[in-house]
């Protein structure tokens, strides 16, 4: 969303190949923030970052849409920032910043050249001590989120492909609302809504905070005492915990997209959350079914029988549930009937036949490689252990995931397949340019 580009820093935060463990410290402060200290002076630089456990799902009907919003609110400034100086400050000091959101975190950044380490904390703990929220910042990022939704959703081909599938694979569970909400919501939702939302999940005892890179991990505690210890502690947070009934026959329906002229068809399976073995081996399953241009699903479809011109199998990871999909656009006029078929015959294949040892190797090395080029970055090892405290409740677990990979068997893939991959457990879309087009099916 909000970047800035500056290129050395970024190269001063890549990493070599990530070969040992990641070493770290973490402590509590009085308000319950978890806090953590990753110390490497590979480069002069420094990531201050912290995780809210806060999300899409933890909207209310009528009000879809905060989680995101508050991502572009909290840019807005603070008691001791005035309005659109978050950014310059970040630029004059020679950073980068920027921040996302999920159905289950939301998630803010900054990277700094060492020196200005200081800086990076005082920013984030101005968002959380000090924010402003009032009626000229909600009207001016509402005009913002809507005009990103049109452009990166509404008006973006294949954009709501994601929402349609979500909407019917999740009938109870917030899941099955689009994280950006949705424009009726975004209008309807005022000051009062916001400054509740804030006061309840900005939190610090809803929040990890990350500080990774060359830093003094002694100095470094002092100063975060000192910006961050001061926050008042939050009410407790009771999460979200609903359940949804097990699929047991297969749903069909149809969706409609005025910005495509080619169809698609998608299968989609709900399965588990990212706590459990499952999702990693879902991941692993992905991988050999669409994981580029050797994998099953693509040489089968793309290259010999030439009736698709994109083919994907992935395994969609949430917090509570997981979304595993299959995915075709066909080549010129090819029934989509036939797309599924030729799809379900290779899930089919994984469900009855292990995989052969040259696939299983090459699929090991990939995963390993993966893991290693997400975590080779001063970013990505901060978000890594975020993440780990936040939906592990293990900050350690970046550093057990690799083996946890490794422990994965082709006995594992294939009885993984039989359990969440069956035609009676999913649902089946049609995504089409527009209604004249439903006899396609």
């Amino acid at each position: 969303m909000k970047k800035i580009n500056i290129g050395f820093l970024l190269l001063a935060g890549a990493l070599p190949a990530m070969a040992q463990k990641v070493k770290f410290t973490e402590f509590d402060l009085s308000n319950g923030m978890r806090v953590v200290l990753h110390e490497d002076h590979t480069a002069p630089v420094v990531v201050t970052s912290v995780m809210y456990h806060v999300g899409s799902k933890d909207e209310v009907p009528g009000h879809t849409g905060m989680a995101h919003f508050f991502e572009h609110l909290l840019f807005e400034g603070s008691k001791n920032i005035k309005k659109g100086q978050f950014m310059k400050i970040v630029s004059q000091n020679g950073g980068q910043n920027n921040a996302n959101t999920s159905q289950d975190r939301t998630y803010y950044f900054e990277a700094f050249p060492s020196n200005q380490l200081e800086t990076g904390l005082w920013l984030e703990s101005e968002r959380l001590m000090h924010p402003v929220i009032n009626e000229d910042g909600v009207k001016t990022q509402n005009e913002v989120v809507k005009e990103e939704k049109r452009l990166r959703i509404d008006n973006q081909p294949y954009g709501n492909l994601i929402a349609s599938v979500f909407n019917k694979l999740f009938t109870k569970h917030p899941y099955h609302w689009p994280i950006i909400g949705s424009m009726e919501d975004l209008d309807n939702t005022k000051l009062p809504d916001f400054l509740a939302f804030n006061k309840k999940y900005y939190a610090p005892n809803n929040a990890v905070l990350v500080v990774a890179g060359d830093i003094d991990p002694v100095k470094t505690k002092k100063l975060v005492e000192a910006y961050f210890g001061p926050i008042p502690k939050g009410p407790a947070i009771e999460r979200v915990n609903i359940k949804e009934d097990p699929i047991t026959q297969q749903i069909v329906d149809t969706a409609y997209d005025a910005n495509i002229q080619i169809p698609a068809i998608v299968a989609a399976y709900r399965t588990v959350g990212m706590k459990e073995r499952d999702a990693i081996v879902l991941d692993m399953a992905s991988q050999i079914l669409s994981g580029g241009a050797s994998s099953r699903m693509y040489k089968k479809m793309v290259d010999q029988k030439k009736n698709a011109v994109a083919v994907q199998a992935f395994n969609y990871t949430l917090e509570d549930y997981g979304a595993y999909l299959t995915f075709a656009i066909p080549n010129g006029s090819q029934s989509l009937d036939q797309l599924l078929a030729d799809m379900d015959e290779e899930v089919a294949k994984l469900q009855t036949s292990l995989i052969s040892e040259a696939e299983f190797t090459k699929l090991q090395n990939q995963a390993e490689n993966d893991f290693v080029s997400g975590n080779n970055t001063m970013m990505g090892i901060a978000e890594s252990l975020a993440s780990g405290y936040t939906f592990h409740g293990n900050t350690n677990y970046l550093n057990t995931e690799l083996d946890l990979i490794k422990s994965i068997t082709r006995q594992d893939i294939q009885e993984v397949a039989k359990k969440y991959l069956n035609k009676d457990q999913r649902v089946v879309l049609y995504y089409l340019p527009s209604k004249k087009d439903e006899a396609a099916k």
